[in-house]
């Protein structure tokens, strides 16, 4: 069944490979590669198939050694159902330690972030809390050496049997996976004949808007929209950023496939009113549905959900810096995920569907030489430090995004969820 889907699309998987390897990874001649999952123990095995044709493909670009973190749900699940109730802190530090021995070493990373919604329903929520709180604590050394781009990486995604049942359920069983994968080549950008020129082009006009936007030092951002009114004060020296970002080793990558968005950093005290989700955040197997957020100087000080609200407040009590932000997003309506009109349930797609928040880690590269400060000079510069970055989505069709410049005067940037700039 699944050679028979790839056969079906065998030219735009070979350009999904292609742009994964060569244009978001631009895996270098001599580097070492590991493949992982971001948030679990590793990428399904389900996706074999798929992973043997970026291994090749690596190969063929030069790499001297790549490896796979595997992962079967089916295990995870039975330790959930099975495993001493009291074990639950335990947790493989050897896969975080030894990704972040990559980067350390200038190697490459791809994350595939992959997930059954479903698969964990039945699973008591304190042990899914548990689980999530033992993740964040042991990853905390991985995200920050990304968070400093020590080398290339990249976040991509793959249909999966059990993901594509809960997207597309109206579809008979035996199609849902072509389906899916069919969708991922069109968010993907890769239905064309050539995807890497195609992604140069788009690379380029994300990169020009972030331009725009640093040159205009903006002292602050006002959101407003339906639920929303918010004031993002933002840091002396903030940049914006796109999907095109340059690694300590001096590589050029894609952090995030796909991406549609133009990113930068609050300054974590200076974050004003209240904010409401304009999507469902999905996070450690768990949902959360309508919520809004009241900040006071920087801080989450109320928090309103119809659905989801303890995973919300395990993730606003994780550390000193996870009831902060540390990234505002900016994405227009009309990009290709937000037409889709699906809710994906999976981070990585979700957010380039709307303009977005992070709670927790601000990425280091936001402030003009915020990788080499210290953590102490990074928050006295206005970043936020955390263990956690967690983005949810405030992007609409209703939203109005104004810049205020530094003598006070407001200039538009977004209305009703698109630019109002030109390039």
């Amino acid at each position: 069944m699944v050679v028979k889907i790839f056969e079906k699309h065998e030219k735009y998987l070979n350009n999904y490979v292609e742009v994964i390897v060569k244009k978001a990874l631009n895996l270098q001649p001599n580097q070492r590669l590991l493949i992982m999952s971001p948030f679990d123990p590793g990428v399904p095995i389900e996706l074999a198939y798929f992973i043997r044709l970026i291994v090749k493909k690596a190969y063929e670009r030069g790499a001297k050694l790549v490896d796979v973190m595997w992962r079967d749900d089916q295990v995870q699940l039975t330790r959930y159902e099975h495993a001493p109730r009291d074990s639950f802190e335990e947790y493989p530090i050897w896969r975080s330690e030894t990704a972040v021995k990559y980067l350390e070493n200038g190697d490459a990373i791809l994350c595939i972030y992959a997930e059954d919604p479903n698969i964990f329903n039945k699973i008591d929520s304190k042990l899914l809390s548990i689980t999530q709180q033992v993740m964040f604590k042991n990853i905390k050394s991985l995200l920050d050496k990304i968070g400093k781009n020590f080398s290339n990486w990249v976040m991509i995604s793959a249909p999966i049997d059990g993901w594509a049942n809960k997207l597309f359920s109206e579809i008979p069983q035996e199609k849902r996976k072509e389906y899916f994968w069919d969708l991922i080549f069109e968010i993907c950008r890769v239905k064309n004949d050539n995807p890497l020129l195609n992604w140069d082009n788009h690379i380029d006009q994300l990169n020009k808007r972030g331009a725009f936007l640093t040159e205009k030092k903006y002292s602050a951002l006002k959101l407003q929209g339906i639920g929303t009114d918010l004031t993002i004060g933002l840091p002396n020296g903030h940049v914006w950023l796109s999907g095109s970002e340059v690694s300590k080793n001096g590589i050029t990558f894609i952090a995030n496939i796909p991406t549609e968005e133009i990113f930068t950093v609050p300054d974590r005290n200076k974050v004003n009113g209240y904010v409401s989700s304009s999507k469902p955040l999905f996070f450690g197997s768990r949902l959360v549905e309508d919520f809004k957020l009241t900040f006071s100087e920087g801080k989450v000080v109320e928090v309103i959900a119809k659905q989801g609200i303890s995973l919300l407040n395990d993730l606003l009590n994780t550390d000193e810096g996870s009831s902060r932000i540390g990234e505002i997003a900016l994405v227009p309506n009309s990009s290709p995920i937000s037409q889709s009109g699906k809710l994906f349930y999976n981070i990585l797609i979700d957010e380039n569907a709307a303009s977005h928040i992070a709670l927790g880690y601000a990425y280091r590269t936001s402030i003009d030489g915020g990788d080499t400060m210290t953590d102490d000079q990074f928050k006295e510069a206005g970043g936020n430090l955390s263990g956690i970055h967690v983005d949810f989505m405030v992007g609409s069709s209703d939203l109005n995004v104004d810049g205020v410049l530094k003598n006070g005067s407001i200039e538009s940037i977004m209305k009703k969820g698109e630019w109002t700039f030109k390039l």
